[in-house]
Parts: C-alpha cells; structure tokens; sequence
C-alpha cells in the first residue's frame, strides 16, 4: 500500500541518518513481550548503529505465543532466564529517568539575560 512505501522510506531516511549498517544472513528475529507473547521476523532486514545502540529490524512480523515456536527457540533462550519479565518480581529500569521536581518554564522566566 501506499502508507507502507510512504513509512518505509522515512525509516530508511533515518537510519540513513544514523549511519546504520546493514547486517546480512539473520534468518529470524524473535522479540519477547512482557505478556510471553513473541514478534517473530523471518528473513529480517537488519540494520545497527551498535555505538548508538540501535537497532532496526524490517520485513514481514508475525505475533505468536511463545509456545508456538518451541523447541527452535529454546536456544535463543539459553542463559536469559535472568532477564526474562517474571510475574512475581517487578522490573526495575536502572535507566529510569528522574522525575521532574523544578519548573524549568517558571525558572527560564525569572533567569537573568
């Protein structure tokens, strides 16, 4: 479709843009969801800007339990166990950006020039 051709080239635009490379020869992706659910990409195009730690993934997804793909994935799951979302134990982001505790609007107003 059209919305698709006009999407396509605005992430090739950007990842012009970040000077991703592509990464030939991934035969599949697999992003699990918190829920256990799976985004699942065959033949992806791959591209990273690893110093930026980005990376973008494009092609045909399909979304399936995570059953629906074992025992193949069992593989990709060895020694993630730890960081895999557990319903008993909350994730916590280290990364987490501090709440806002100044009105920087307010304070920009007050600023000397």
């Amino acid at each position: 479709s059209r919305a698709y051709v006009s999407e396509k080239a605005v992430v090739s635009t950007q990842s012009t843009g970040l000077q991703c490379n592509n990464i030939p020869g991934i035969e599949e992706v697999n992003i699990i969801k918190d829920d256990s659910t799976v985004i699942h990409f065959t033949n992806p195009k791959v591209q990273a800007t690893v110093g930026a730690n980005t990376f973008a993934i494009s092609g045909n997804a399909e979304h399936k339990s995570i059953t629906d793909l074992f025992p193949g994935i069992l593989n990709q799951l060895v020694g993630m166990s730890s960081s895999l979302p557990s319903k008993s134990k909350p994730i916590v982001d280290d990364d987490e950006v501090p709440a806002l505790v100044e009105d920087f609007d307010e304070a920009s107003k007050t600023e000397a020039v």
